[in-house]
């Protein structure tokens, strides 16, 4: 690996301390140096170091790079004598691998935020002594709120403010440009007044009524035969792609001492700890290989990158009857690129100009403006939602085309939504023994788009549920949208499935609200030589390669994702139904635009021609989030462009990406 430049690291940790000094860079180029990671990397770990030392903006000095070095070195040691403790322990015909003992995704995320006595609180002292050393969660604290656009304020309670929580008010670096894409493309000023009429026209590319099913009534049948078919359909797209013929395929458990390709499922050996390379197996379908299980030998790939649920197709031999030694990795096909007529264009970019009858018909249109934002929308410690309404008031303020937004909207892990420890306003206590949480929603959530419509007729609102609302019965994922009746929504609100495949104009966007990548990055085993060292870069690839919003299967235990504020620190985790995950598929095309919330460091990039966008979190558990800013130039048609029959859209070209501070 090429070592990084100091102008390298300058640029991707300049939101982190400005100009950095010469002992810093230094600083930076030895841990790089010393465990073989590239900035991108860095970066990412330096971001969850500031998460845990429970800071949104942590100052990048000679100090804090050399607690990051030994925060980095501390993880290190852990997991070493995890394995050590593992493979002392195992059995004789165990398959040693790495787990982390503290069930902790990234392994340096234990101990979040250690829990503050409260006056009064002696009393449980007792009960809680058998349980001190276990990784210390957040429990549910009240701050005291600032102001913010609703009247109402959550109630605030002396002796319950840990002092660690920042109030929205008093939040730093408010609108500073976290990273850019394409900064090239200049971004224009804000319209004077609102549009005329919607510039945007919305298509479902998803049959939302499938996602209506039963939920909880899963048969393991079903879900196994819908895993196997998986196996199947991808051999056959392999089979098109390399022209393969019949007799070149195999089962990779059968013994052979001549060369098959072998198609599968990426699995672990064990239920439990990390998947690893001496773990790996592969997991054949009913009809190919009957649904057998064979250890895989990777050692003569030149590097490799695998999934607990990743769909493969691999050349080897398997000789001995033992395991599959794999000689190469065949490469899976992409679905096409999203395209469209040079007439269907020409209408789009009429559209953007304010129809056939505009004044300006011949200038260029202004560029949409579409702006991300994911849940939670407000902190621990109150019900404010006031990070929801700074950034409805960034839409209404910049006459925003469209806003989307991926849930939760309230929260189940939220630590008062958990509770129930909350007021509501007075005007929805009218009738309290009738208030439920669809009140909740009306009073507290509803008032910020009903502001935004008001100042801004036109545009257009997604919400996009998350297994994690509890408005929501749909419990599982793929979900249906959660009904609008009794929300107090306006009009121009529209809530749709999780995961959504629609069009804006021509714009493909594809959007899941779950958090895939973070359960990837825990999950992911990799070695040799990387096609995508940058880890932000790769995971994305694992989603558009195998043509699924969330192809890991299993997902993550529950307990080894981050910690939630509830009671009990477990979140809610991915709630597959695993006889629908084919509704968790992309569909025809390539999406222009790929959006995955998570809570790994925001990020906008070019994958595979995709512009993949982690917004980041609007409200982390106790400071501000971020949200993401797209200014989508229109299409420009050339006289032979007029020509074509089709034309690719090329969005990852003529889209800006700003990611903010809210």
């Amino acid at each position: 690996m090429a070592e990084p430049t100091n102008a390298e690291i300058q640029e991707r940790f300049e939101s982190a301390g400005g100009n950095l000094e010469s002992d810093v860079l230094a600083e930076l180029q030895s841990i790089m140096r010393l465990h073989s990671i590239d900035v991108e990397e860095l970066w990412y770990k330096w971001e969850s170091y500031s998460m845990k030392m429970g800071s949104d903006d942590l100052k990048l000095n000679i100090e804090t790079a050399r607690a990051l070095k030994k925060d980095v070195q501390d993880g290190l040691e852990r997991d070493s004598r995890s394995k050590q403790h593992l493979q002392s322990n195992k059995r004789a015909v165990a398959t040693p691998r790495s787990a982390a003992s503290n069930g902790d995704v990234f392994g340096i995320l234990d101990g979040l935020v250690p829990n503050t006595p409260r006056p009064g609180s002696t009393k449980r002292a007792s009960g809680n002594a058998k349980r001190k050393f276990e990784t210390p969660s957040m429990s549910r604290v009240k701050a005291e709120p600032a102001s913010s656009p609703p009247e109402f304020k959550t109630p605030y309670k002396p002796g319950e403010h840990t002092g660690a929580a920042v109030s929205f008010h008093d939040r730093k670096n408010v609108g500073q440009v976290v990273e850019v894409l394409n900064d090239h493309l200049k971004v224009p000023e804000q319209p004077i007044a609102p549009f005329s009429e919607p510039r945007i026209k919305l298509t479902a590319n998803s049959d939302m009524k499938k996602l209506s099913y039963k939920p909880m009534a899963m048969k393991s049948s079903e879900a196994s035969e819908i895993l196997d078919d998986k196996i199947d359909e991808f051999m056959q797209l392999i089979q098109a792609h390399h022209k393969l013929d019949d007799s070149e395929f195999g089962s990779a458990a059968s013994q052979s001492t001549s060369e098959i390709v072998a198609v599968g499922r990426i699995a672990s050996d064990s239920l439990s700890g990390k998947l690893n390379a001496s773990s790996l197996v592969l997991e054949t379908s009913r009809r190919m290989g009957a649904g057998l299980r064979i250890p895989l030998k990777v050692d003569a790939l030149p590097g490799f990158q695998f999934f607990p649920g990743q769909i493969v197709a691999m050349k080897g031999i398997n000789a001995s009857g033992e395991n599959f030694a794999v000689s190469e990795i065949l490469e899976a096909p992409l679905l096409p690129g999203a395209a469209s007529t040079p007439a269907g264009l020409e209408a789009h970019i009429q559209r953007l100009r304010g129809g056939p009858d505009a004044m300006d018909s011949d200038s260029d249109p202004a560029p949409l403006s579409i702006i991300l934002g994911a849940g939670p929308y407000t902190a621990d410690d109150n019900l404010d939602f006031e990070p929801l309404h700074a950034l409805c008031s960034q839409a209404a303020d910049s006459y925003a085309d469209a806003l989307i937004l991926t849930g939760p909207f309230l929260d189940i892990d939220h630590p008062l939504i958990a509770t129930g420890d909350f007021d509501l306003p007075e005007e929805a206590m009218s009738e309290p023994d009738t208030a439920t949480m669809l009140t909740v929603f009306k009073y507290l959530i509803s008032p910020a788009f009903i502001q935004l419509v008001a100042a801004n007729p036109h545009v257009t609102i997604l919400l996009i549920p998350s297994v994690k609302d509890v408005i929501n019965k749909h419990v599982s994922w793929p979900q249906e949208p959660f009904p609008r009746k009794d929300l107090g929504l306006p009009k121009s609100v529209k809530i749709i499935g999780n995961p959504m495949t629609l069009s804006l104009n021509e714009i493909a966007v594809g959007v899941s609200s779950q958090d895939i990548l973070t359960e990837l990055r825990s999950s992911e085993v990799t070695g040799g030589k990387l096609k995508k060292s940058s880890v932000l870069a790769r995971l994305p690839t694992y989603l558009i390669e195998q043509r699924n919003f969330f192809p890991l299967f299993p997902p993550v235990d529950r307990e080894s994702l981050p910690k939630t504020g509830a009671a009990s620190g477990i979140p809610t985790g991915a709630m597959l139904d695993t006889s629908y995950l084919k509704l968790g598929e992309m569909i025809n095309v390539r999406p222009d635009i790929l959006i995955v919330p998570s809570a790994l460091p925001p990020f906008a990039k070019v994958v595979e021609g995709v512009l993949v966008v982690n917004p980041g979190y609007l409200s982390k558990r106790k400071a501000a989030g971020t949200y993401t800013k797209m200014t989508i130039m229109p299409a420009s048609l050339t006289d032979e462009d007029r020509g074509s029959s089709v034309l690719a859209h090329k969005v990852f070209e003529r889209a800006r990406v700003d990611i903010i501070r809210i």
